[in-house]
């Protein structure tokens, strides 16, 4: 029939709206949004005083940044290196790491795993080889890259059977302020009273702290 289009065309174009349609999807979702000022609720106070936690960084530091995070999320494995940068360059920074597993089986088994090397004082650097890998996290993939970081590996097993109660408790109290706080997904960050929602690299991250010390004068 004259001036319909070809059936190519058609798939080409629908392609393409298909795509342009990912990619906004994509800069909404992991770009972050504006910073939103949060005043000491009974929530913002269970989120900064959980004592179950791990945390990095001086216990008199003048900005605690609270990052909510997931071991299978693109955006938190690409920005983790910039909050790495803050804590060895800032010595004001304090950092509080919400592991929030909400992508599957392999989230949670490594969010479980994590929080039982601070059984070993090995939270951190264990934390770190676990943003940097990449591609699955079953048990031997998560085995194998405790003791690339210096675990023991038996010990790390045995504290996750021996505490099992207390990590899912942790990780269920994680669950909790996340959607007390109405997070969309990870990464977020509480950096002073700041309630940001998407990943932050080093200027937006060196900015948002600076926002925060001013706010606190």
């Amino acid at each position: 029939m004259a001036g319909a289009p070809a059936p190519r065309h058609s798939g080409l174009m629908l392609a393409g709206v298909l795509l342009l349609g990912f990619a906004v999807s994509w800069v909404l979702q992991n770009l972050p949004q504006s910073p939103q000022p949060l005043s000491r609720t009974p929530v913002v106070a269970s989120v900064l005083d959980d004592p179950g936690s791990p945390r990095a960084g001086p216990a008199n530091a003048d900005v605690t940044i609270v990052v909510f995070t997931d071991y299978r999320c693109g955006i938190c494995q690409s920005t983790a290196p910039a909050l790495d940068r803050l804590l060895a360059t800032d010595p004001r920074v304090r950092v509080t790491f919400k592991d929030w597993p909400i992508r599957g089986p392999d989230s949670t088994a490594a969010a479980h795993a994590a929080l039982a090397a601070r059984y070993q004082d090995r939270y951190l650097p264990f934390h770190r080889a676990l943003m940097a890998s990449r591609g699955p996290l079953d048990p031997p993939r998560i085995d194998a890259i405790a003791a690339a970081a210096g675990l023991d590996v038996t010990r790390l097993r045995a504290d996750q059977a021996a505490y099992a109660a207390d990590i899912d408790a942790q990780l269920g109290h994680h669950n909790l302020q996340a959607f007390g706080l109405g997070l969309q997904g990870t990464p977020a960050y509480l950096v002073g009273p700041l309630l940001i929602q998407g990943g932050l690299e080093n200027r937006a991250l060196s900015a948002a702290v600076r926002r925060a010390r001013r706010a606190a004068r």
